[in-house]
Formats: C-alpha cells, structure tokens, sequence
C-alpha cells in the first residue's frame, strides 16, 4: 500500500487530484484541521478536505482520509463526531507536526513527551467515531529525542488507533537527512496493527531501502511525489517508463486551472512556481522553466508561457 502525506501548505486538495490523477496511490491523508476549542462548522471541514463533498475520494477515486490536531481529547472527540458524520473515508491523527508554531499552541510533535494525553485524544475520538470508520495515526519518533517512540505508538493502539504512520525522524531532527527506517522495525515488531514508513523517500532505491530498514511493506510518500509524480508507479514497477514530461504539463495545466479557480489571484503564481521547484529535482525542464518563469508574477502570463503551447487533449 503506498498512501499520499498530509504536507501543510503544500500537498492540498488541488495537489491531491492532480497526484492521484497520475495514479499509484492507494490512499490519501489531508492536511490537518487545527481543533482548540470550539465545534468547527462543516464549511471548515470541506474547505480543508473538499473530497467531503464526492464521497470521500478525490476524482481519480482515491479515499482521502480527514486529518484532525490537536491537544484537548473532549473537543477533538466532539469534532471527529462531526466530521464523522460527513462521511470521510475514516480519521486521522495528527502527533507528527514539527512546526514551532503548532507545537507552541501544544500540537503535534509536542504531544510525543505526553504517551498519556495521547491515550486519552485517540481513545476519545475512538469512542466519538462510528464503530466500522477507520481510525489511525501519524508520529515522528518522538519530540526532542526518541526514548518514548514505542511507549507513545502502544498508547495509540491501546487507545483504538487501527493503523500509524511514523515518521523516521524526530521533531528535533526537522527534514534533515538521513531519517531513520531502522528505528521503525523495533516499535512496528511490538505492535500488532499495520505500521506505514514515511520519511525521505525520493526515488524507488530509496523505497525498497526502507521498506527493509523499517520491516514495513506500506509507504507514505511526501516530498518525493511532489518532486517526482511518478514514484508511487516506479516504486510499485520498477521496469517502468517513467512519466514523461510532456504528459506531467498536462497534469501540471489541470492542477494550474484548479489554482486559478480557488486561490486569491495574487497568490496563483506562487503555487504553480512553488510546484517547479519541487519538480526540479527531477526533470532538467522543469529547472528550465522555473528559471525562466520565477519573475514572472501574472498567473494569466505564466499559463501562456508555460501551458500556451500544449494540445487540448487530457492525460489519458
């Protein structure tokens, strides 16, 4: 099973469809829903994870499971009833984000110094939750370091979670390589739910490399997929032609028009460059291009330079 990462900021609906239309994801989890201290209306709920509103799945039919954060287990457990009742494909947990402003306000990372206020968020919303939607949850090996990494991932599952995800790194550590697949075996050999890797994952070495450091057949794919759309299929054929560039424009134009409908005009350009930028990593055109555009500040005028020339038809 390879699952899409939540990445705030970055990896949103409009990112999701364009991804899961180039194919190989089994499963996607949205960027967090921050819950403090009130109920949150419905339009908070679509707004973040839109796929509400079609089933649960983005328009290739990929589920997209709805991600909560937060620290008080009441208030998380009344809006996962909430958002339950709009039907997702099943809930998700977050005690992995490393920003400082997240962890500050006592969410995220943070929690991993607190195994027992974890227990009581997961059980709660456990509780809160139909008996047949799943449950799961996303974690780092821990907050400063990773001395509670099993005790925290055994609190979750006590607690009801189904499924984690781990992060091979601590909040310490950020994004900085290397991440640590090893550390993952040890806690996923205690645990008798299925445990996903995620961390660093670029290229299908890299995968087939976790996947026997960590001991996990499942993936979740971040950074990597944005920079290469087709590693979820190199990583599940490795023989196969990777995705052309002509063919990731189409996907590129689509994703472009999403921006353009739902984002503030002055923020259109910033999200197609933002994508580049990540692309470079993998095509030399689009390093190309995102040097010959990063000036350019009308989103009308970059569609033109970059999508003017492309047929109409669709990536089949």
């Amino acid at each position: 099973m390879i699952l899409l990462a939540p990445m705030e900021g970055l990896l949103d609906h409009m990112l999701r469809d364009a991804l899961t239309r180039v194919g190989g994801i089994d499963r996607c989890v949205s960027e967090f829903i921050r819950i403090t201290d009130m109920l949150m209306p419905d339009r908070v709920f679509t707004r973040i994870v839109p796929e509400l509103l079609t089933g649960g799945m983005t328009a290739a039919g990929v589920p997209v499971r709805a991600q909560l954060l937060g620290s008080d287990p009441v208030c998380m457990a009344e809006n996962a009833a909430k958002l339950a009742a709009l039907r997702p494909e099943g809930i998700d947990l977050n005690f992995g984000c490393p920003a400082k402003c997240v962890n500050r306000h006592r969410g995220g990372a943070v929690l991993l110094d607190e195994p027992e206020l974890i227990y009581a968020i997961v059980a709660a919303v456990r509780r809160a939750m139909p008996a047949g939607m799943p449950l799961s949850a996303k974690m780092r090996l821990g907050y400063m370091d990773d001395s509670k990494t099993l005790e925290c991932a055994q609190a979750m599952v006590d607690a009801g979670a189904e499924e984690l995800v781990i992060h091979a790194r601590t909040k310490a550590d950020g994004y900085k390589p290397p991440a640590y697949w090893d550390r993952i075996a040890a806690v996923r050999a205690q645990l008798a739910v299925p445990v996903v890797a995620n961390g660093e994952i670029w290229t299908a070495a890299d995968a087939a490399n976790c996947q026997a450091q960590s001991a996990c057949p499942d993936l979740m794919l971040g950074r990597g997929m944005v920079a290469n759309p087709g590693l979820a299929w190199a990583i599940r054929a490795p023989e196969a032609a990777p995705l052309p560039w002509t063919q990731l424009l189409l996907v590129m134009r689509d994703f472009f028009k999403a921006v353009q409908h739902h984002v503030a005009h002055r923020h259109q350009a910033g999200r197609l460059k933002q994508w580049l930028n990540y692309l470079r990593r993998h095509y030399p055109e689009a390093g190309e291009a995102y040097l010959r555009l990063r000036t350019v500040n009308s989103p009308e005028d970059l569609h033109q330079q970059l999508f003017g020339a492309l047929p109409d038809a669709l990536l089949a």
